[in-house]
């Protein structure tokens, strides 16, 4: 026989209270569902299962906990009239298609999200998912919020929020992709419906980021490389990593970071890129060869070639957040080591790729062979990294007829 109570869970959130979730029991086995309750210790009858006096609200609370409770009798006693072999996950596949303002609450499916990805090691995706959760949170001004609630007007409203604080095309389109997906998960899992997508007449499509990626000339990474730093030693390490992920065909910082001194030998180094799984072998040039034996000579006591990662085995979210710090020091010292040569172009970790590709480019290096290079499936990735350079050959063709 199948039972249902309403419990509090005994994980201590940050204020000292504790979720409240359904317990569902059969056959020995329990599963919870959580809800959108939480309540100190003193709020809650444990032996009733339901909010105490003490709940500034607890008489709407209890109403709404009978009703969840109601709607899960209701489903397992449908389960038992059509078989007695049913399972937890048949109740829970039939609990979150009913419709209930649990599971349409959008914050609450965002934090089972967010879970997910730090579970899957995806600590990136929960950082982005976690930004946005907590810019929208400001702007709606609480966690009550459906998904049929996500309407377009509600869009438009929310992105004249984030241009009212300075957002920029670029910037709002990351969040409203970020919001699609969650919608997009959503539907999948029959929490939100199809019929009510907003994402039909709201279209992210309308929001590119503008401003074009400087790409350096190849004189201007010649001028890094070579830049005299006795005096600002602090700066060392930004500019080698700079000119290394340069001649590494634009290695990203996550993977540098992550680099082994096992995946180099005499003349190559062998990665699987992050973002995209592929497997690279990247020759050795002189330069990559100069910064290998400098960590080499310095190295510290684990097993990564840079100085980033300070010990070994790291979890993802602690691997994450050391990216993030460094990565925001990396790219304020590259906008002095940029000043410090005369470059007058936004340095960032990103634009060593992208000048990658266009250095390639202005020696007349084929783009099918550049896209190989940088591990891009289709060439049109490849052509959006160096269309600046071709404007520059446009601005000097006109030249021509001056």
């Amino acid at each position: 026989m199948a039972t249902v109570k309403t419990v509090l869970r005994k994980t201590k959130l940050a204020d000292g209270s504790y979720p409240i979730a359904l317990r569902v029991s059969k056959d020995r086995k329990s599963k919870f569902f959580q809800t959108i309750f939480r309540a100190f210790p003193m709020e809650w009858d444990h032996s009733k299962g339901s909010f105490t006096k003490n709940n500034s609200n607890n008489t709407q609370n209890n109403r709404l906990l009978l009703k969840f409770r109601d709607r899960a009798l209701k489903i397992l006693s449908d389960l038992e009239m059509e078989t007695d072999d049913f399972t937890l996950k048949d109740f829970e596949n039939r609990f979150r298609i009913i419709q209930n303002p649990v599971q349409q609450n959008v914050f609450y499916f965002w934090d089972e999200i967010i879970e997910e990805f730090i579970f899957a090691g995806r600590t990136g995706n929960a950082r982005a998912n976690k930004g946005c959760y907590n810019s929208l949170r400001t702007f709606n001004k609480s966690t009550q919020l459906n998904f049929k609630e996500v309407t377009p007007s509600f869009l438009y409203k929310y992105e004249a929020f984030l241009r009212s604080r300075g957002g920029s095309d670029g910037g709002i389109g990351v969040r409203m992709r970020t919001i699609r997906a969650l919608y997009n998960f959503a539907i999948d899992r029959k929490i939100a419906k199809e019929l009510e997508y907003p994402f039909k007449i709201y279209k992210v499509s309308k929001l590119k980021g503008r401003s074009l990626k400087k790409a350096l000339t190849l004189e201007e990474v010649i001028k890094i490389r070579n830049l005299d730093l006795t005096k600002y030693p602090s700066l060392l390490n930004s500019r080698n990593y700079f000119i290394f992920s340069f001649y590494t065909r634009g290695m990203n910082f996550a993977d540098m970071m992550k680099l082994e001194w096992r995946d180099t030998d005499h003349d190559k180094i062998y990665y699987k890129r992050s973002k995209t799984k592929g497997n690279f072998k990247i020759k050795i040039v002189l330069p990559v060869q100069e910064i290998l034996n400098y960590y080499k000579e310095f190295a510290t006591d684990t097993k990564y070639v840079f100085p980033i990662l300070l010990r070994n085995n790291l979890t993802p979210t602690q691997l994450e957040n050391r990216k993030h710090k460094t990565l925001i020091r990396y790219n304020k010292e590259l906008k002095e080591i940029a000043s410090m040569c005369g470059i007058d172009k936004n340095l960032t970790s990103y634009v060593a790729r992208h000048s990658f590709a266009n250095c390639l480019k202005q020696k007349g290096v084929a783009t099918d062979i550049i896209s190989e290079s940088m591990g891009h499936q289709n060439l049109a990735v490849t052509q959006a990294y160096l269309k600046e350079f071709d404007n520059a050959v446009l601005d000097d063709a006109i030249e021509i007829l001056v």
